[in-house]
């Protein structure tokens, strides 16, 4: 159970803000219907008699003591998530954030997206402790790095199988068990569809996400991740060709380093064959997913590929194999590609009206599935195999014949 605090005289504020927390979730909300904040934070904890888990600064609370009282709040506290309420320009939002401020929402917003938000800021909270946890207990350098995330990779050699249809719906169906705590990544530098196939528009794209300022701080990074309704977070692919030009294999190595900090599961959806960003994401990746279709020249350069990571040390220990908008009519057998690939293949998606039709609206298949459908069925079991329950380890780890029906 949170606790969750209001500072703000704003009383149709803290109706939404008690609206959100009665709307699902599990905590209890204190308000403090004043203009200003105490001196200290221990003064805060005095008046409340506990810690909150969530402080939000609610309107009409100055900004300057607000972003100095989160500044305190931080240093001394940093297990309790800070949020402000304030209409908010670039760079007042940087500079919140850089006081610690964890985000900065609209005073008007409604109690839908403020649940949203409040909730992204009580996981924030326990992410903290737990961290603070797991260091209080490790020694030496192995501890460095123990909390790092997974990290899930699509791939493929070949263009047009269906890498962004695979990354988006994994984003979706973990995003289901670890809202807020799921970034997909498009990689893809020079003609990345994740932004299509979310149906967003984002502000920010991976251009800005490499800056210094966003490499130094990992603050600053989470300002240029935008946000999709299915409660997980999307960092799409730089706007033209001649942006993603000057990103460099070491500036994508590093990003993905940062958000696995910050997040439990970052999918990858790479651009087709083995370029050096490619083989960067390649290198940080937990988990493989190798994305084929029933073609004989896609299945032939996947072999190839894969002899060339093998040789390389590069072909992570868990990996998938996909078969995607498998057909029985096309004259290749499941057997015909295992044979040449030399891998079993896992899970066999058929080919879909559906699929297709989702991917033009930008809503995955998985974000509203359809009752009876074999390949949402099928995009489900691929979700399956790379959550973080026990059985899903095992069957990472195991791999079974399909049959393409």
């Amino acid at each position: 159970m949170s606790l969750f605090v209001l500072v703000s005289p704003d009383t149709d504020f803290a109706q939404r803000m008690a609206a959100a927390v009665d709307g699902g979730l599990p905590g209890t909300l204190r308000v403090l219907a004043g203009a200003g904040l105490p001196g200290q934070p221990e003064d805060l904890f005095g008046v409340l008699g506990a810690v909150p888990d969530v402080l939000v600064i609610g309107p009409g609370v100055a900004l300057e003591p607000a972003l100095r009282f989160a500044t305190v709040m931080d240093i001394r506290f940093p297990g309790v998530t800070v949020l402000l309420a304030a209409e908010a320009d670039a760079e007042l939002a940087l500079t919140a954030m850089r006081a610690g401020v964890r985000d900065v929402v609209s005073p008007g917003i409604d109690a839908e997206q403020l649940r949203v938000v409040l909730q992204r800021g009580a996981q924030a909270a326990e992410s903290r402790g737990r961290s603070a946890a797991n260091a209080a207990g490790q020694e030496g350098p192995g501890a460095h790095g123990a909390n790092r995330g997974r990290v899930i990779g699509v791939f493929s050699p070949k263009g047009g199988v269906g890498k962004t249809t695979l990354a988006t719906n994994i984003a979706v169906g973990l995003g289901r068990t670890a809202p807020l705590r799921v970034c997909v990544v498009d990689l893809d530098l020079q003609f990345g569809d994740i932004a299509s196939g979310l149906d967003l528009s984002p502000e920010h794209t991976l251009t800005d996400a490499v800056t210094p300022a966003a490499a130094r701080d990992s603050l600053v990074l989470k300002a240029f991740l935008t946000l999709h309704p299915g409660g997980f977070y999307a960092l799409c692919a730089p706007r033209s060709p001649a942006e993603a030009d000057a990103i460099s294999p070491e500036q994508v190595s590093h990003l993905i380093g940062q958000l696995a900090e910050q997040f439990d599961v970052v999918v990858l959806d790479t651009a087709p064959g083995l370029g050096e960003c490619t083989l960067a994401g390649l290198e940080a990746c937990t988990d493989a997913v190798w994305v084929t279709g029933m073609d004989v020249p896609g299945v032939r350069g996947l072999r190839s590929s894969l002899d060339v990571l093998a040789h390389l040390g590069l072909v992570p220990e868990s990996r998938h194999l996909v078969l995607n908008m498998a057909d029985p009519k096309v004259g290749l057998s499941v057997k015909d590609i295992e044979v040449t690939l030399g891998v079993p293949v896992d899970v066999s998606v058929p080919r879909s009206r559906s699929v297709a039709y989702s991917t033009n609206r930008g809503v995955p298949v998985l974000q509203s599935p359809r009752r009876g459908d074999k390949a949402t069925a099928a995009l489900g079991q691929v979700v399956e195999r790379l959550s973080p329950s026990d059985s899903s380890r095992a069957a990472r780890r195991a791999h079974r014949r399909v049959v393409v029906a």
